[in-house]
């Protein structure tokens, strides 16, 4: 009987990503399917006014964020096919979901929470009857989205900490009234700009 030839050997290269199951998932899509699971346990917290440490749950997952783009960058730039699917899965996931719970305890107004969801909504739509009708469209990041990403997180970041500090009646404070409104302008102009985009690309 002959011998199996002997297997290849890993490259030390690819060693070095640290992937769990090579092929399968690298320890950056670990990180963002640990973020992915710690949306359901976010919700339960908010629902139960554990504000103080659904904040630094908060923080914990826009560290894994970094920590994972930035394992991605270095293991080839832009990361692992599951990677590039999970990772703005588990990042929109968990600002929906805070905005939806925050609105749901009066911490945030439910209007806003509304908003921000149609916004996504109209998006993922219209991708998608796009795409049935044999007009699939690609999104591109655009800037008034990317700062709305940015203020969506600085005004769940601001409201968890206020609200877990025990400050109450936030939505009377002028500052975080004056960042609401930022967040629905930019996420209305960001919502109307990506239609506009696909339109123009018909």
């Amino acid at each position: 009987m002959l011998d199996a030839p002997p297997k290849p050997a890993v490259p030390s290269s690819r060693r070095a990503r640290g992937g769990l199951v090579p092929g399968l998932i690298s320890f950056a899509d670990a990180v963002t399917l640990g973020r992915l699971a710690a949306v359901p346990l976010a919700v339960w917290l908010v629902l139960r006014h554990h504000l103080a440490i659904t904040f630094w749950l908060f923080v914990a997952a826009g560290i894994s964020d970094a920590v994972d783009g930035w394992l991605a960058r270095r293991n080839g730039g832009n990361g692992s096919a599951l990677g590039r699917v999970i990772d703005p899965v588990a990042d929109k996931a968990l600002l929906v979901t805070m905005f939806l719970t925050l609105s749901a305890i009066s911490v945030l107004p439910d209007w806003l929470a509304i908003l921000v969801v149609f916004r996504d909504a109209l998006i993922v739509g219209g991708v998608l009857v796009l795409s049935v009708l044999g007009q699939p469209v690609a999104i591109r990041p655009l800037y008034i989205s990317k700062l709305n990403t940015a203020l969506q997180i600085v005004l769940v970041a601001v409201a968890l900490l206020l609200a877990g500090s025990g400050r109450h009646d936030l939505l009377a404070t002028p500052w975080l009234n004056a960042l609401i409104w930022a967040v629905a302008a930019t996420t209305t102009a960001s919502g109307a700009a990506y239609v506009w985009n696909a339109a123009r690309m018909r």
